[in-house]
């Protein structure tokens, strides 16, 4: 596919186009934890409800879209060869783990420090790895330290939000006033499981660093919008064997499969597909914007894509009363947290 050639104004508007598209990624991204609200406690064992999301997720869609897409699609993983593919599979296959880690974490220490330390794990290591991995002579350049320097403000924000998020969990709990005896072990258990899940699910964006010969590739004969379903579907198929290996354990474990066939289920389904789709959109819309941003768009985009998630989920979630019954001190961090 032959370009022509750019000026510094196309370049100002490419990298601006960049830019929303990565916003609308970290939009996507957040926006499907809403089906996942309408589940009710009494109603499916939550595996019921991700088995067939991860599913929907990391295959039906890129089975579906990228061979209908992607023009030679089988032609172009054959000329990249196999040490990249193996590199971008292996770093989804950790994706897809540290998504199942992250939910582990949740029993231990609750929703939003877990996702205080999920995301600001996100962004540190999304966007370090990438660099220091892929294109370490830039770190110390002017651009490097204009992007550690951004990392630094993103964490801050996620800091503030996340210390909003435990009071406000802190304050709907009723006090027992009395300490648990494995209250500390679990703590501790739940800080790791956190901040692990965080490293694991940053892969996501070390895998996208990796798939840059799949995008260049893929660019050769196709439009940049399909160019990034080339990479997109690698990485998600990588996510599939640990993700899909899970959920399938848990609902044999909690023998749970015959909820797939319980009255209710045809809602459960269409909401983890809702899911499936925004995820997948989500995802979709970062490829987009960072396979046009050259050497450094993983480690600069990921951190905007982290971001405009958390800053979408705080706005949803005043939206939808979440934080009506806080107290002032939780219910004041969240915005200014998320301006920064």
């Amino acid at each position: 596919m032959t370009r022509r050639r750019t000026t510094a104004r196309d370049h100002s508007w490419e990298t601006a186009t960049n830019r929303l598209r990565i916003d609308l990624a970290g939009r996507d991204l957040r926006r499907i934890v809403w089906p996942a609200q309408q589940i009710r406690p009494e109603g499916h064992a939550l595996e019921v409800l991700w088995g067939p999301f991860f599913f929907v997720v990391t295959l039906v869609i890129p089975l579906i879209v990228a061979p209908l897409v992607v023009r030679d699609l089988g032609g172009i993983y054959a000329r990249v060869g196999a040490r990249t593919l193996a590199a971008v599979l292996v770093c989804g296959f950790l994706w897809g783990l540290g998504s199942m880690t992250l939910g582990k974490s949740f029993a231990f220490i609750g929703l939003s420090l877990a996702y205080a330390l999920n995301y600001g794990a996100q962004i540190i290591f999304g966007s370090m790895l990438p660099l220091l991995l892929l294109s370490p002579h830039e770190i110390l350049t002017q651009h490097g330290c204009v992007i550690l320097a951004g990392v630094a403000v993103c964490v801050a924000g996620v800091v503030v939000c996340g210390r909003a998020g435990i009071l406000k969990d802190r304050q709907s709990q009723p006090a027992t006033g009395q300490p648990s005896a494995s209250g500390q072990p679990r703590m501790l258990a739940g800080l790791a499981l956190g901040v692990v899940s965080g490293v694991l699910c940053a892969c996501y964006a070390l895998a996208s660093a990796y798939a840059d010969p799949v995008g260049k590739e893929a660019a050769q004969n196709n439009p940049d919008w399909a160019a990034a379903w080339a990479v997109t579907a690698l990485i998600l198929w990588g996510g599939a064997v640990s993700s899909c290996t899970y959920c399938v354990i848990q609902l044999t474990k909690n023998r749970t499969w015959a909820h797939l066939a319980r009255p209710g289920i045809g809602l459960t389904l269409l909401l983890a597909t809702v899911m499936a789709v925004l995820h997948d959109a989500a995802i979709f819309f970062f490829g987009l914007g960072w396979i046009n941003v050259g050497n450094l768009g993983v480690p600069v985009g990921y951190p905007v894509f982290m971001s405009f998630a958390i800053i979408v989920g705080n706005i949803h979630g005043f939206r939808t009363g979440e934080w009506k019954q806080a107290s002032p001190p939780a219910s004041a961090g969240s915005p200014p947290a998320s301006c920064c």
